[in-house]
């Protein structure tokens, strides 16, 4: 029997333009709720362009993004964002104290987080409380990443946006957060869409991966198509080789 899947986000004919250059054209799909979607493609793909339309970052110039069946336009921004977190690539971190940069949401919010909360959220990432109130600029890049998707879980985001986490990351690191970006998504059913560059980890992870190329979505399916896909841009690209 077939699995049915429910729409988390869904993209109806997406175009994006800048100065009238194309970033983004005709893309359709959905990611679906409680899955790990994979997005990956070359260099200006337009990957993470389509990955801050998910949030609101960025409207499309054509097209339509629906959250759960709700057009994104009739979403306040504030609501949007409590419910679709973002990680990105360099792990923004505040000056202060790791407790300080996991309370952010709620501070920004006019909200407390107590001490107990926070551990909570360290413990979710793999760190205990002796990390509340070490300044958070003397950790390493895996630690940082850690409080980053710790402070995205603050809010306990219904999706959240992964933008290139790893790619700073040593081999140690990536496996880490690897581990436990699939621990996220089974024990808090959190929808992720993660943006790599590694096809090996694409496979790893993904339940479901989307390929785009020059603003194209090329392919979408179960990650297996990274393997058994017989679209020649993709085969080469799956191999390492960027065609023209």
């Amino acid at each position: 029997m077939k699995h049915t899947y429910t729409s988390a986000i869904q993209f109806n004919n997406i175009c994006f333009e800048i100065d009238r250059v194309p970033i983004l054209n005709n893309i359709s799909g959905s990611f679906y709720e409680e899955q790990i979607t994979t997005l990956v493609g070359p260099s200006g793909a337009g990957k993470t362009t389509l990955l801050k339309m998910c949030n609101g970052l960025i409207s499309p110039t054509s097209g339509e993004v629906f959250i759960e069946s709700i057009s994104i336009d009739s979403i306040a921004p504030t609501t949007l964002r409590k419910n679709i977190g973002i990680v990105l690539q360099n792990a923004p971190i505040i000056h202060g104290t790791v407790f300080e940069n996991i309370a952010l949401p709620f501070s920004l919010q006019e909200k407390k987080l107590t001490e107990k909360e926070a551990i909570l959220f360290l413990e979710a990432v793999g760190l205990d409380h002796t990390f509340l109130y070490r300044r958070a600029s003397d950790l390493s890049g895996g630690q940082k990443q850690k409080i980053s998707i710790a402070r995205s879980l603050v809010n306990k985001p219904k999706v959240l946006l992964l933008d290139e986490i790893t790619s700073a990351l040593d081999p140690a690191s990536v496996s880490e957060i690897e581990q436990l970006i699939l621990k996220i998504n089974q024990e808090f059913q959190v929808t992720i869409v993660w943006i790599t560059h590694n096809i090996e980890q694409a496979k790893r992870i993904g339940d479901f991966t989307w390929i785009l190329m020059e603003g194209r979505l090329l392919e979408s399916g179960e990650s297996s198509i990274l393997s058994t896909s017989t679209n020649e841009q993709i085969q080469l690209f799956a191999k390492g080789v960027h065609s023209k």
